[in-house]
Parts: structure tokens; sequence; C-alpha cells
């Protein structure tokens, strides 16, 4: 995959991208990652993450809005693996992560507000495919996120940048 510059994005397709406000860490091999997005609406429960995980990504991005919890991690290194293996492009989550050292072995690109060694609740609850609004931008099932290590930006159809 051909390395994404979210910088680029930005000169090139000015008010077409949002960025997302930063404050995200970078955890896995995947320093960029790019691809339509799947949503996920959660809080402090994991079970619908796994859900989409275990579904094969095809080159896909799982945008997890956790709520900002830092009380309990939605995606460890479990899960990760999971994700690359199942070809998923990139995660996304709104919360925290845990197992980091493992995650960051792993050949998939996470941003996250933090870690947390604590796991999720195990409920079943929370919303697919609906529009979320975090770090300042709208994110809906089917936008093209890009992520690289200056931040996150999200577009409403795929960018074919000239340069």
């Amino acid at each position: 995959m051909k390395p994404i510059h979210t910088a680029d994005l930005c000169d090139e397709f000015g008010d077409e991208v949002h960025i997302a406000e930063p404050g995200f860490r970078a955890f896995g091999k995947r320093r960029s990652f790019a691809g339509p997005v799947v949503t996920l609406n959660v809080f402090e429960d994991n079970t619908l993450v796994r859900q989409a995980l275990d579904m094969p990504g095809d080159g896909r991005v799982l945008v997890v809005d956790g709520g900002a919890s830092v009380r309990c991690a939605l995606i460890g290194g479990n899960l990760a693996s999971l994700a690359a293996q199942n070809g998923w492009q990139g995660i996304i989550v709104n919360g925290c992560v845990r197992d980091s050292h493992e995650i960051n072995a792993t050949e998939i690109g996470v941003r996250a507000i933090g870690t947390c060694p604590r796991k999720s609740k195990k409920q079943g609850k929370g919303k697919t495919n609906t529009t979320l609004f975090f770090a300042g931008v709208k994110i809906t099932p089917g936008d093209y996120l890009y992520a690289d290590e200056d931040g996150f930006l999200i577009a409403e159809r795929a960018l074919e940048p000239t340069g």
C-alpha cells in the first residue's frame, strides 16, 4: 500500500477533507492507513467490536465511538490480531486500548485516546452503522478515513492524489 500523507491530502483537497482534532495516540505496526469506514457506537462494551472484526475487513477501517471513556479498553492484542488476520486496514477508537505491546507488534494501524489495562463489559450493547460525532468531525458509514503520524481525516469519497 502506498504511504498516506494527510498533509498532502489537506493541501490538494482543501475543504473536502475534515480533520480530526489531535489527541489520538498511534499503535500498531502500520503507521499510515486508509479505507472506507464502518462505524460502531458503544460504551465500555466491546462485544460489537469483536463481532465487526470477526468479519472480513476488505480494506476497511473500523471507527469505534466509545464515548471517550478511559475506564476500560475496547481493543486489546487479541482483537488487533483478529483485525489484521481479517484484512482490516485500521481501527480508530474514541476510547482506550490495552495490551499495547501486543498491538504494536501487529500489522494493523490503531489510533486511540489512551491505554487502560481493564477489559470492557460483554453485554452486546451499542449501535452499528450509525453516524458518529467526535474529535470535531462527523463520521458516516462509507466515508473514507486517512491516517498517518500527523493525525486522521475524513472525506466523503475516496481521494486520488495527483502528486
